[in-house]
């Protein structure tokens, strides 16, 4: 009876020691286990260290998408990103035909975010949104420490919704508070007006990029200013920074023949396809006079992509003069494909050539004639507010000091430092616009400045390219060029 006590007692210790061990192990093995989530060990690894173990609470959808843009960065190229839902959704808006919004364009200074220009007729045109407002709040929720990526998806919406928004309009040193409906909104992308120079009437057409509806826009400008009987076009793809290719192709083929190679599609192994004209379903008396009409081109640093395709065509067929100064240089194409969480994955895939197989990438397309833009007519109008002085150093100073030297006042310095000849500057200029008399920067004196150069820049003979362009033309259809 002893012994079997004895017995049963080290049974029961031999299975208490057992199970012990064996919890032990599945501890252990619990610990290290590897959620799946794609084909690649490591991957699956760091998904479930970051799982279990970082003090961090992350969703598991900010990890694989910080792991997409991560993949998406690891190519070392600007143009291959990954795109969320929504900045996908956004990416789409920039290029459709009609985009659902309030209708403004914003720009982010010093972590302020300004409307840079309403659209016109937008709601927030109608609503009394006025360029260099401030945006403070979206329906009640502050901006300070947003992106300006976060700052339109606040603004962005249902078409028929309302937002409220508070502003801080510095004309007034007033807050106010406005709300506006989304509504549907034209991306227009080409705008035309004809341009008399003595006698003779020019066509200028503009292309801001290559959207959904480009052709049919370029289409029905082109119509106009033909309806209007003019002798030339001058076409302005300054700061177009591209887009759609199958838009470029339908343009071009408004201009060029049937089955004429407008550009080569080359991929990752070599292989080239030609790119072709196709036919225009328009009537013969249009295209006739299209495909005659003299054409000067005009691009600057800012023309890319799309455009630079435009720009190439009409250069290597000979169709156009192009004015201006050397273009970009961006020469692949993207693709992009839907993921399955809703984002996108965009890829360069391609690289372009012109119709003579220059590949352009990181060289650009050089001007037939060379001409410089106007330093003070190139500058961007940016919000500019505080007060500075003698011995001050800042961008806003450095940017003020551009646009003196632009205006004719002389200073030798534009790095931003507040010096001597700086401040008798800004003294002549507050005199000769009737400020307070003073040496230094402040918001009436930035108010002034601002006037000044949109004043300038409004005015198209300040516009030292395009009065290139039209003596060109007007040489060309001459006979002299």
């Amino acid at each position: 009876m002893r012994k079997s006590r004895i017995f049963l007692c080290v049974a029961v210790v031999t299975l208490v020691i057992a199970c012990f061990f064996l919890w032990q192990k599945w501890s252990m093995s619990k610990g290290n286990e590897t959620t799946t989530v794609s084909d690649v060990t490591v991957i699956d690894q760091a998904f479930s260290l970051i799982k279990e173990k970082s003090v961090y609470g992350t969703s598991e959808d900010v990890i694989v998408e910080g792991a997409l843009r991560g993949m998406a960065n690891a190519i070392k190229d600007p143009y291959s990103t990954y795109y969320t839902a929504k900045e996908a959704a956004i990416q789409k808006q920039t290029l459709a035909g009609q985009r659902v919004g309030i209708g403004i364009e914003i720009t982010e200074k010093n972590g302020k975010f300004i409307v840079v220009s309403p659209v016109k007729s937008s709601p927030a045109e109608k609503a009394g949104i006025r360029p260099f407002d401030e945006i403070v709040q979206v329906d009640n929720e502050r901006l300070e420490g947003k992106t300006i990526g976060e700052v339109m998806q606040l603004i962005q919406g249902e078409k028929g919704e309302k937002v409220t928004l508070v502003l801080y309009r510095p004309s007034t040193e007033r807050h106010i508070k406005v709300s506006v409906v989304r509504a549907e909104i034209d991306n227009k992308t080409v705008e035309s007006k004809v341009l008399t120079v003595g006698e003779t009437d020019i066509g200028y057409i503009s292309i801001s990029m290559f959207g959904e509806k480009t052709a049919e826009e370029w289409i029905r400008e082109t119509k106009k200013l033909i309806g209007k009987d003019v002798e030339g076009l001058i076409v302005d793809l300054r700061d177009n920074p591209g887009g759609y290719l199958h838009s470029v192709a339908a343009v071009v083929s408004s201009i060029e023949d049937k089955n004429t190679v407008f550009a080569y599609m080359q991929n990752g192994q070599g292989a080239m396809e030609e790119l072709k004209t196709e036919q225009i379903d328009e009537e013969k008396q249009y295209l006739d006079k299209m495909k005659k009409l003299p054409i000067i081109l005009m691009q600057n640093e800012g023309s890319a992509s799309a455009s630079e395709v435009m720009a190439g065509a009409l250069q290597s067929w000979e169709r156009a003069l192009i004015v201006g100064v050397k273009s970009f240089g961006k020469g692949t194409v993207q693709e992009t494909w839907d993921l399955k969480n809703g984002g996108e994955l965009k890829l360069s895939t391609n690289k372009w050539l012109t119709p003579n197989r220059e590949w352009i990438h990181g060289k650009g397309i050089k001007a037939d004639i060379e001409v410089e833009q106007h330093p003070l007519y190139s500058m961007e109008i940016i919000p500019l507010s505080g007060e500075f002085g003698e011995g001050d150093f800042s961008e806003e100073i450095a940017y003020t000091q551009k646009i003196l030297n632009g205006l004719g006042y002389t200073i030798e310095r534009t790095d931003g430092f507040y010096d001597e000849d700086t401040a008798q500057a800004v003294a002549l200029f507050r005199e000769q616009n009737d400020l307070r008399k003073g040496r230094h920067m402040d918001d009436a004196f930035f108010s002034t400045i601002r006037e000044q150069v949109t004043a300038y820049k409004e005015n198209e003979d300040n516009d030292v390219q395009l009065n290139m362009g039209l003596s060109v033309m007007l040489h060309r259809l001459q006979g002299d060029i």
